[in-house]
């Protein structure tokens, strides 16, 4: 079979590799194929039929997603007929659409209104009865509205391939068709693990956030109440693009004036908690190491991963690092430590955390997480809503002159920056595991074999003569995968990184759609965020987590050392195996769908 075949693209001629489809040798001469339910990183569905194209000598459109060019083949992608018929067909897609636009969450990043647009659709030619369901609002994170499906299937792809969760599918036939959770049950009782990866993806606003603005505003106009808030690592690498700003550009200092702006009391920054997450975990890791603890060790940084492996592998809860993530360190110690240096009762502050990350939404609402009875985390909104919520008031982000985070809670170290991208917090646990191991600086503090986009990887690091096998993994499919290697050998590894989201948090379920220039899942506009983190990291005159004079300072006053008594109430909890309706034991599932879950 030859390698390159001749194919004619609007008459004229072009080589393209043998097996490409014809949108992508179509993409690969320069012209582009309008296209809906397609997604490079998906499987093909060609369910939407906007991408067809006329080939001489066949009496029918076919979906140039799906279908193979071969030798001499002539194709045509903007004829008349077909100009009139991917018209029609969007026609018909957005008259079973809300009139809703001008309110709704994707209004001016929806790929279906840029497509009406491009096609030149000005007015609703068809007229018939509209689908009409009730939004689904019992997740802690994500909202489902079924009317604003258009049922191309990425979210369903994405579930299933990417996360390997299947937690939504198609229901009933024709008209009736429906993405929903197995068994119609509210999303907040399936086995959504709140990711919000089906709301980056999803190309209208069939998914979204919970949004908690409104409640946040309400608490910064209330003078009774003291208002703080925190700002993960990877906001700050993505909120520009809120913006119209492109992707790579480090706003964290203008992210703290702006809250300030806002009207928050106090603006602390979760790097912090990620530094004494590292001061907790590491020395965590080594008390397992010299044999106090089941090995591997595995991540608890990512809200999304732990309900994951609650339903699917509560078997290795033990190996779960006890540390509760940066986000609700830093609640903790909002709700203790600081009250008692502004000598304010814990009940009248308003704690509001600002993550990359819908799953977060959910963490912040589990039990066993609160502080005295309390939620340690009052409201988490992401960095989409924050974006909405600087324009709401008015503020210009990329303007203003920058400022720092408050004390006690706003230096943090290079290493907590990078926790923001997956290897990162191995990398920065590494760095300080090898002190407090050895008693000796590690030198070569950029560990490149925990770097990189593979979605598993694996290296053996030295730990002063003691070789550690780790490994990483982003994304839930992938740390399916890495679960599956471990039970075949319970001890290839001694510590594992897992994030729920591709890429890491600079991934996460709340960052900012990706626009018109990069795609959802793109791993070119992940890098250019995770080189924002790196580059923090590269200039910042501290960049190991206990050299931070806030961290030496914190144990020094409060904490005493890590994992003291104080620091296992404030900063440690466990989790439990959650078994949602309908959900069968890991082994079952496995049996009946082939190794996928839902």
């Amino acid at each position: 079979m030859a390698d390159k075949v001749k194919i004619f693209i609007n008459d004229a001629p072009y080589e393209a590799e043998n097996g490409l489809t014809v949108m992508q040798a179509a993409d690969m001469a320069g012209f582009h194929i309008p296209r809906l339910c397609y997604h490079e990183k998906l499987s093909i569905e060609g369910a939407c039929r906007v991408c067809i194209v006329q080939i001489e000598g066949l009496q029918n459109f076919v979906a140039s997603c799906t279908y193979p060019v071969s030798e001499g083949m002539k194709i045509y992608t903007n004829t008349k007929e077909l100009r009139d018929a991917r018209r029609d067909i969007v026609e018909l897609i957005l008259d079973n659409h809300p009139d809703d636009c001008n309110i709704c969450e994707r209004n001016g990043n929806c790929e279906l209104q840029r497509l009406a647009f491009s096609m030149g659709i000005k007015e609703r030619l068809f007229e018939g009865e509209k689908k009409s369901y009730e939004n689904d609002t019992s997740s802690f994170s994500v909202v489902r509205v079924p009317d604003k499906c258009i049922l191309c299937g990425r979210c369903v792809r994405l579930c299933s391939e990417i996360q390997k969760v299947n937690a939504i599918g198609y229901s009933h036939r024709g008209f009736q068709t429906v993405v929903m959770p197995a068994y119609n049950m509210p999303f907040g009782e399936s086995v959504c693990t709140n990711c919000g990866q089906c709301i980056n993806v999803c190309p209208t606003a069939a998914f979204v956030e919970k949004n908690y603005t409104k409640l946040v505003f309400e608490k910064l106009n209330d003078p009774a109440v003291t208002t703080v808030v925190q700002v993960a690592p990877a906001v700050r690498a993505a909120i520009g693009e809120c913006f119209d700003e492109p992707p790579g550009k480090d706003l964290t200092h203008e992210i703290a004036a702006a809250l300030r702006k806002i009207g928050f009391n106090y603006v602390f920054d979760t790097q912090l908690s990620a530094d004494l997450t590292i001061m907790e975990e590491a020395s965590e890791f080594l008390e397992r190491f010299k044999g106090g603890g089941k090995l591997p060790l595995i991540t608890s940084c990512s809200s999304g991963w732990i309900k994951y492996l609650e339903q699917f592998y509560p078997e290795y809860i033990e190996n779960i690092s006890t540390c509760k993530s940066p986000m609700s360190m830093m609640g903790a110690l909002i709700k203790t430590y600081f009250a008692d240096k502004i000598k304010t009762d814990p009940k009248k502050i308003f704690s509001v955390a600002v993550m990359p990350c819908t799953a977060k939404k959910f963490e912040a609402g589990r039990p066993e997480l609160k502080t005295a009875g309390k939620p340690s985390v009052d409201a988490v909104i992401t960095t989409r809503e924050l974006g909405w919520m600087i324009k709401s008031a008015g503020i210009n982000l990329l303007s203003i002159k920058g400022e720092n985070f408050d004390a006690p809670l706003g230096r943090s170290s290079g290493a907590a920056a990078i926790f923001g991208v997956t290897g990162g917090v191995m990398e920065a646990a590494v760095r300080t595991a090898y002190e407090l191991y050895t008693g000796e600086t590690l030198v070569s503090i950029e560990l490149e074999p925990v770097r990189g986009f593979e979605g598993i990887r694996e290296a053996e690091l030295d730990l002063h003569g003691e070789k550690i096998r780790v490994a990483i993994a982003h994304g839930l499919g992938n740390a399916h995968s890495i679960m599956q290697l471990l039970a075949e050998a319970p001890d290839q590894y001694q510590f594992i990184e897992i994030m729920g989201c591709p890429g890491g948090c600079i991934g996460g379920g709340g960052q900012p759609y990706s626009g018109s220039n990069y795609s959802p899942l793109d791993e070119t506009l992940l890098k250019k965020r995770a080189e924002v983190l790196y580059n923090i990291d590269r200039y910042n005159t501290i960049r190991r987590s206990h050299e931070n004079p806030d961290i030496q300072k914190l144990y020094k006053e409060y904490l005493g050392r890590p994992l003291s008594k104080l620091s296992h109430q404030l900063l440690h909890t466990k989790y439990h195996m959650r078994k949602p309706k309908g959900i069968i034991s890991t082994k079952k599932q496995e049996r009946a769908t082939g190794g996928r879950h839902g």
